[in-house]
């Protein structure tokens, strides 16, 4: 019989910071943030803290070595659930994330040298959680998750800690208030930026590839705790794939991502790969228009299907045959900045397999490296003159169960030894304007950007 998981129910909050504010400068702090109440497509907030163990690749260390350690220490917590009418989507295991340049351990011809590693990032860390708070903002309730092998004292402790008012327990030093120390720059020029495209728009014609995702980074020194940029982030910008992932000191992960990577829940596997964007307006005739204008074009709908079939391919390495398909295709979602092309891929995970086998089959995703996949990816290590580092990766959790979910983390930030870096980029194919990807890119983190100028 499974093991159940112990519930101890806390007064619901709508807004994850109430709980999370407790917590945030404790190690391994991890909040993965469905943007509510202001972004109405997340359901639940996951939050913990004080992993059991932390786990980051050693030098050398293939990626399915990697995985198959975390898979035995998955193993070793113990398989665990909860009773019938509870719906809740973690029940301890795995948080943590992967950076994007975690897939050279898994495609070692994907990569070609050339980028450098100047942030020096770890490939990926995640942490080992007995417990977590997770909140339900369909059901409107909040409970701190137990799992069996959760000691007595230390759930005790954690009740006290979440159910006592804010100012009735000891309270840490106050965080310092974040402030840039000068304005983002971006770490290449835009004659680079199009030399760069004109480069793949070569390699397109020569037939080495159909479309590459092409990334430009900027980078602003900062005082203070990222925790404090973070919400001022969420304020600007919330969406249903945010987090926060604490690094220790004042270094962190800041995500702002509106993309689901993979998600498996009870062997059902879904991806949701955006590709196509338009800037908001504030004249609601303007916005309609460029909305609309997303919708129909024909080369947005182009990059789209592309990733979609690399998807496809991806998954179907891990997936029942025949049980691949696309329930949707080319949908509309808006955000406070733009507006997205969306699709979505479906399929049942495959007889013996788990969610290593499936995350190993489609790491990184599709929608951020182009196509066909391995020869972009070379590209990409080309033309781009540093490793993406967390740009690009994925915030994610796999529980005891075997359920996963993860982010692609674009529209986020990495906050590290007093600088912090943000990223940008687009698809680009054999039509693509240089100018107009450029300015595209912008667009997706301008108000990330602006945000914290303003602070």
């Amino acid at each position: 019989m499974l093991a159940l998981c112990d519930l101890h129910r806390l007064p619901y909050q709508a807004d994850p910071n109430h709980y999370f504010e407790r917590i945030h400068r404790e190690p391994g702090a991890v909040l993965l943030d469905s943007g509510r109440p202001v972004a109405e497509r997340g359901r639940f907030d996951i939050l913990s803290a004080w992993p059991l163990e932390a786990f980051a690749p050693q030098a050398g260390e293939r990626g399915n070595a990697f995985f198959a350690r975390l898979r035995r220490r998955l193993a070793t917590l113990g398989a665990a659930g909860f009773e019938a009418g509870i719906e809740l989507p973690f029940a301890g295991g795995l948080l943590g994330y992967l950076a994007y340049d975690f897939g050279r351990r898994l495609e070692a011809d994907a990569h070609a040298p050339g980028a450098v590693d100047d942030l020096q990032l770890p490939d990926a860390r995640l942490g080992i959680y007995d417990w977590s708070l997770t909140s339900d903002h369909l059901a409107r309730t909040s409970y701190l998750v137990f799992h069996p092998a959760c000691p007595p004292e230390r759930r005790q402790r954690l009740i006290a800690l979440f159910e006592s008012p804010p100012d009735s327990f000891p309270q840490p030093a106050p965080t310092p208030v974040f402030t840039l120390t000068g304005e983002f720059q971006p770490t290449i020029s835009r004659n680079t930026y199009r030399q760069a495209i004109e480069r793949i728009h070569a390699y397109i014609q020569a037939g080495d590839c159909y479309q590459v995702n092409y990334t430009q980074r900027f980078q602003a020194g900062y005082r203070g705790h990222p925790w404090a940029a973070y919400q001022t982030l969420r304020q600007a910008c919330a969406t249903p794939f945010a987090g926060y992932l604490n690094l220790g000191g004042d270094n962190a992960i800041l995500s702002l991502s509106p993309e689901r990577f993979i998600r498996l829940r009870e062997g059902r596997i879904e991806a949701r790969p955006i590709k196509g964007t338009r800037p908001r307006s504030a004249d609601p005739a303007q916005d309609r228009m460029l909305a609309e204008e997303l919708c129909a074009s024909l080369k947005d709908r182009a990059e789209n299907l592309m990733i979609v079939d690399l998807l496809r391919n991806d998954i179907g390495r891990s997936s029942r045959i025949g049980s691949v398909h696309v329930p949707e295709l080319f949908s509309l979602e808006s955000y406070p900045n733009v507006h997205h092309l969306v699709s979505s891929v479906a399929a049942e995970l495959a007889p013996g397999l788990d969610a290593f086998d499936l995350l190993a089959g489609s790491f990184p995703g599709g929608s951020i490296t182009g196509a066909p996949k391995i020869r972009a990816m070379q590209i990409i290590d080309e033309l781009e003159p540093h490793q993406r580092s967390l740009y690009c990766g994925s915030l994610l959790y796999i529980d005891t169960r075997g359920n996963m979910d993860s982010s692609i983390t674009i529209r986020s930030m990495l906050a590290r030894n007093g600088r912090i870096s943000c990223w940008a980029g687009g698809g680009i194919v054999t039509d693509s304007d240089w100018a107009d990807e450029y300015q595209e890119s912008l667009d997706k983190v301008d108000v990330l950007l602006k945000a914290l100028q303003a602070r």
